[in-house]
């Protein structure tokens, strides 16, 4: 069994954003020389999401509206913002979108249904966060 481990590092400009990363985890799977096992991908801060779906703009917006009238931004109406923070929202955000995603290897392949890519979500954003990519197999 081999493993092979990456940090990819995010840092979009604007607050909430969701970012496409599927060749970036495919370059790491190409370094990894795993041909059968199992890809994580893991946001590693509380703000941030990775989810597998579909690569397509309209969606992504939709993803961006529905999160944010679920948990709107609002300093003043989070009691974790009354630790200093301003980003309670950011923390339901991501809970709702996920932490993670795990995809199979293949052949020395992302095995994907149909459409499916993975995203980096972003929903307190303007600083530097880790992904994790660790891949494991033969």
């Amino acid at each position: 069994m081999k493993a092979h481990t990456a940090y990819l590092t995010f840092n979009t400009p604007e607050r909430c954003a969701i970012v496409h990363i599927t060749p970036k985890v495919e370059a790491e799977l190409a370094k990894s020389g795993i041909k059968e096992g199992l890809c994580l991908v893991n946001a590693m801060h509380i703000t941030a999401s990775v989810f597998i779906n579909d690569n397509e703009g309209g969606l992504h917006q939709d993803f961006l509206q529905w999160v944010e009238k679920l948990a709107p931004y609002d300093a003043r109406g989070y009691r974790h913002n009354l630790t200093g923070e301003d980003n309670g929202d950011a923390h339901l955000k991501r809970t709702i979108m996920g932490r993670e995603a795990v995809v199979a290897v293949t052949k020395g392949r992302l095995d994907f249904g149909p459409w499916e890519r993975i995203f980096y979500g972003e929903f307190d954003g303007q600083r530097d966060k880790r992904v994790l990519v660790k891949i494991i197999g033969e």
